[in-house]
C-alpha cells in the first residue's frame, strides 16, 4: 500500500482516500442510513442521485471480509443511483505503455469486483443502465479516468477504453499532460493541438468530457471546444474561495450555455480558511444556481461511499497527509493541520439524502433538489451516450 506522500502524488483525490481506507478510514465506520425507515428527504429513494466523483473500497478490501460486508452496507446505505468512479491515472501515470496496460488491468479489476457484488453493484455503460440502478437499488459505476495520460500520444485509444466501459475522461488532473495543463501549472497553458484532437475523438466516441482539475485556459478551452455537454465534476465557487481548483463565475456560465454540469466538492475547497462544513456545501451549490441555473448544478464529493472512522490513528495519520499536502501546494500554507477531505457533519453514508432534507429546509424546491442530486448529471450523460 503506497504511503500518504505517494499516495497524494500518485492517486487522484477520491481514490486517494480510497486507498488510505483499510484498517484506518473506512472500515467499521458508521454507514448510518435510512434504508429501512424513511428518508430525511421524503422524496430520496425515487431520484436519480449521482456523486460526480465518488467510489468504494472495495478494490482495496478483497483480502478483508469484514471489511468488504461493511463497505456493502455503507452502499446500501447511501441510497445513491451511482458514483463517477476514477481508475486512473489522476497524474499517477506519464506516457508509457506499461500505465496503458497498467489501466487496461484496473478496469478487468473492477469488472470482476462488480460481478462478485451484482446484487449491490452494477457497471453503468448506459442511460438506461442508470434508471435500472436507481430501481434495483444497487450502485451503479461509471469509469473515469482523471487526466488523458493513459492514452499516450494515441487517440485512438479512445474507442478501445470505451470498449472497455469508460464512459467519462477528465483532460488533465493537477499536473500538465499533452492535451493541457492542470490546476497546479503556473502557466495557465490550454488546451494542445493534441487536446483538441482528443476532446473531438471523446465527442466522436460519445464518452463525457470533464473539464475538472484544469486550469483556468484548459478549462474554458475545453468547454468551448467540445460540441456536448461537458462537465466539470468536482469543483468549487472560485468566487466564494479563490483557489486554483474552484471555477470562476465566467466559466461556469459558459458551461451551462453547453448544458453542462458542475458538482460541488466536498474537499477543503470550499472555504480558505477553516475546515468547510455542510453550510459551505450549501453555500456554494446556491452560489452555483444564482451563476448557471439549477440545471447545470450537481454533487462531486470525491470522496469515497462509505464515511470515515475518525479513530486517533487515522486522525495523527490525516494530519502528516494534510502537511504533505501543504508542502506539496495541494493546500496553501496557513491552513490548519486538521483539514479533511470530507465533510465532518456530513460524514455518513447517507449524506446525499441528508444533504437533500437541508435543501428542502433553505425553500429549494423538490424538483430543484432531484436535479441537484442527480437528475443534472443523469441528462448530461443521456445526452451524450445517447
Amino acid at each position: 500500500m503506497p504511503g500518504r506522500r505517494e499516495a497524494l502524488k500518485g492517486l487522484g483525490s477520491a481514490a486517494l482516500m480510497l486507498s488510505l481506507a483499510p484498517g484506518a478510514a473506512f472500515a467499521g465506520g458508521p454507514a448510518r442510513g435510512r434504508a429501512g425507515s424513511a428518508p430525511a428527504w421524503p422524496l430520496y429513494r425515487d431520484t436519480i442521485a449521482i456523486d460526480g466523483a465518488g467510489g468504494t473500497g472495495l478494490l482495496w478490501f478483497e483480502d478483508d471480509a469484514a471489511a468488504t460486508a461493511a463497505e456493502l452496507d455503507a452502499i446500501r446505505a447511501s441510497g445513491l443511483t451511482a458514483a463517477v468512479l476514477t481508475i486512473a491515472p489522476s497524474g499517477r501515470f506519464w506516457l508509457d505503455d506499461a500505465a496503458f496496460e497498467k489501466t487496461r488491468a484496473t478496469l478487468a479489476k473492477w469488472d470482476a469486483i462488480v460481478a462478485r457484488h451484482p446484487a449491490h453493484l452494477l457497471a453503468v455503460r448506459t442511460a438506461a443502465d442508470l434508471e435500472r440502478a436507481r430501481r434495483e437499488r444497487r450502485l451503479g459505476l461509471i469509469y473515469t479516468f482523471q487526466g488523458t495520460e493513459s492514452l499516450g500520444e494515441d487517440a485512438d485509444r479512445i474507442a478501445l477504453f470505451r470498449g472497455l466501459g469508460v464512459r467519462v475522461i477528465q483532460l488533465t488532473h493537477n499536473r500538465r499532460n499533452l492535451v493541457g495543463d492542470g490546476c497546479m501549472e503556473p502557466g495557465n497553458a490550454g488546451l494542445s493541438n493534441f487536446g483538441r484532437e482528443v476532446v473531438a475523438r471523446l465527442n466522436a466516441e460519445k464518452i463525457v468530457v470533464d473539464v475538472a482539475h484544469g486550469s483556468a485556459r484548459t478549462m474554458a478551452e475545453g468547454i468551448a471546444a467540445s460540441t456536448a455537454p461537458p462537465l466539470i465534476s468536482h469543483t468549487g465557487c472560485r468566487a466564494l474561495a479563490d483557489l486554483p481548483r474552484n471555477t470562476d463565475d465566467a466559466t461556469l456560465r459558459a458551461l451551462a450555455e453547453k448544458g453542462g454540469v458542475a458538482g460541488i466538492i466536498f474537499w477543503p475547497y470550499l472555504r480558505t480558511d477553516t475546515q468547510p462544513m455542510a453550510e459551505d456545501v450549501i453555500r456554494h451549490i446556491e452560489h452555483a444556481i444564482d451563476v448557471c441555473g439549477e440545471d447545470h448544478v450537481g454533487i462531486g464529493t470525491d470522496a469515497g461511499v462509505a464515511p470515515v472512522a475518525r479513530t486517533p490513528e487515522f486522525e495523527k495519520d490525516n494530519r502528516e497527509w494534510v502537511a504533505g499536502a501543504v508542502e506539496d501546494g495541494v493546500f496553501e500554507r496557513g491552513r490548519p493541520p486538521d483539514l479533511y477531505t470530507f465533510i465532518p457533519d456530513l460524514n455518513t453514508a447517507d449524506r446525499f439524502d441528508t444533504l437533500a432534507m437541508l435543501l428542502s429546509k433553505r425553500g429549494h424546491s423538490d424538483a430543484r433538489i432531484d436535479k441537484i442530486l442527480g437528475g443534472n448529471f443523469a441528462r448530461v450523460m443521456r445526452d451524450v451516450w445517447g
